[in-house]
C-alpha cells in the first residue's frame, strides 16, 4: 500500500510538470530536448558542479558531458562561471531561463504543500515533514546530491 501511494504521488507531480511543459511546447517557448532537460535538472540539483562532477554523476565521459553542457550553454540554460578560488576551474550555473522551467514543477509542489498545511492538523504536517525528511536523508542514499535548493 505504501509503495502504491508513493508511486501515485510521485507520478502526479511528474504528470503535472509534463502538462505544464507541453503547454510551453505548444506556445514554442521551449527549446530543450528531454535529455537536455534531465541534464539541466541534474546540474541544478548538484548545486553548481564542474563538468567533471556532472560527468561522474551521470556516468558518462567528460567529453560527452562537455558536449551536453555546450548545447545547454548555446540554448541559454546553463553558463560556465570561473571559480573565485581556482581560476582554472569553472562551475556550471543554471540561468533564469531554466529557473522558469523549474517554477513549473516547484510551483505545484508549493501548492500541494500549502493545501496540506491547510487541510491537516499541525501534528500531521509535522509528522509528514519528519517522514519526508527521514526518507530524503536516510532512505535515498543512492542519490548523493547537495541539499536541494
Amino acid at each position: 500500500m505504501l509503495e502504491k501511494n508513493l508511486t501515485e504521488v510521485y507520478t502526479k507531480f511528474k504528470i503535472h510538470f509534463y502538462q505544464e511543459m507541453f503547454k510551453k511546447l505548444q506556445s514554442r517557448e521551449t527549446s530543450l530536448t528531454i535529455v537536455e532537460l534531465f541534464c539541466v535538472e541534474i546540474i541544478y540539483s548538484l548545486n553548481n558542479p564542474t563538468v567533471k562532477e556532472f560527468a561522474d554523476f551521470i556516468g558518462v565521459s567528460s567529453p560527452n558531458a562537455a558536449y551536453k553542457v555546450a548545447c545547454l550553454i548555446d540554448k541559454g540554460y546553463v553558463e560556465k562561471v570561473q571559480s573565485e578560488y581556482d581560476k582554472r576551474e569553472y562551475h556550471l550555473h543554471v540561468t533564469d531561463k531554466y529557473l522558469d522551467y523549474l517554477n513549473l514543477s516547484t510551483g505545484y509542489v508549493s501548492t500541494v504543500a500549502k493545501r496540506a498545511e491547510e487541510s491537516f492538523t499541525p501534528e500531521r504536517v509535522d509528522a509528514l515533514n519528519a517522514i519526508l525528511e527521514d526518507m530524503s536523508n536516510n532512505l535515498m542514499n543512492e542519490v548523493n546530491i547537495p541539499s536541494i535548493k
